[in-house]
């Protein structure tokens, strides 16, 4: 299977590289507000040390807007301003040092706004995100189409790429988010046929982690695997620091992301010889923050056990 991540259009939030074979990036996004800057701070802080390689901050006024030059200070890892309605916002974001910033073009006024908010961009080196969401799809195309789906996710996508690249911008990401899993997967590997552009994976308003993180790792793993996305955010509700937690095991698993105990252990049934689930517990446990490049393998009965644990680095095969 062609992998598009190669093929597609590089750009770079602050020193990452998104796009063009570059590693598949993990993103998450402040719960703070952030013109309160401590908080913002310790929670980016928090983030990065879990592994975050992008972090999103809400833009919704002024105030929040004037905060990104004291955030940054503080901070190492690429900040992307969330920005929404007032083009006036992405400016002063832009002056204050974000390294992206994320826009729906056409909600942000006419086209002398949107040309204003590229020439800002594209003077700093700044991309932007086109973010597209079932949720928030425009009338007329609702109307074209009668509901939310992939075509007129991928046609809302294009008219606002199309939009900056009137203005010659073409410093862009895309994603198109919906909240189903099925329709996600189908807007993404039509919009991979269409775009020159990275594409930025997630399943939206997902809900709490447990089930979040489930559809998450069937819809961005499905694309994943079939070669799309450049990088990726879960969206939980829950802590963002566990977004973080999610994405990278989601890229373990999916095989694009080396490094890191790989711990394996088998379900248990009628020939297990031991108390496996506590000890399977236990081991990950202590293993779950190594930095290192092993498998762990912790089996409980003879018929896989040996196998496993043989090809491991480190194995437990209890079989009696």
């Amino acid at each position: 299977m062609t992998d598009r991540r190669d093929s597609v259009r590089q750009i770079r939030v602050g020193g990452v590289a998104i796009g063009g074979g570059a590693p598949v990036s993990v993103q998450t996004m402040c719960s703070t507000k952030t013109w309160d800057v401590e908080a913002t701070v310790r929670q980016i802080r928090a983030m990065q040390a879990a592994g975050a390689d992008i972090v999103r901050i809400a833009i919704p006024d002024m105030e929040a807007a004037k905060a990104v030059s004291a955030i940054k200070e503080q901070v190492s890892v690429p900040l992307v301003a969330d920005i929404h309605f007032d083009y006036r916002l992405a400016l002063e974001a832009a002056a204050r040092g974000i390294d992206k910033i994320r826009i729906n073009p056409g909600n942000i006024g006419g086209e002398e706004n949107v040309r204003a908010v590229a020439e800002a961009c594209k003077a700093r080196h700044i991309p932007i995100r086109i973010g597209v969401n079932a949720g928030s799809l425009e009338k007329r195309l609702l109307e074209k189409y009668g509901h939310p789906c992939a075509e007129a996710m991928v046609e809302s996508a294009r008219g606002h790429a199309e939009l900056l690249e009137r203005f010659d911008f073409d410093d862009i990401c895309l994603s198109l988010k919906t909240s189903s899993v099925p329709l996600t997967i189908e807007t993404y590997r039509l919009a991979s046929e269409v775009f020159p552009y990275p594409l930025h994976l997630g399943v939206t308003e997902t809900g709490t982690e447990w089930n979040g993180t489930i559809q998450s790792a069937v819809g961005i793993g499905t694309l994943l695997c079939e070669g799309i996305g450049n990088t990726i955010r879960v969206s939980l509700t829950a802590d963002p620091v566990r977004e973080v937690s999610a994405g990278i095991a989601i890229l373990k698993a999916a095989g694009l992301r080396p490094g890191g105990v790989k711990f394996v252990s088998c379900p248990t049934c009628g020939r297990t010889e031991i108390d496996l689930i506590s000890l399977a517990t236990e081991v990950e446990g202590r293993v779950r923050d190594m930095d290192r490049d092993i498998t762990v393998a912790v089996m409980g009965c003879v018929v896989n056990g040996p196998g496993e644990a043989r090809e491991a680095d480190y194995g437990i095969a209890a079989t009696g």
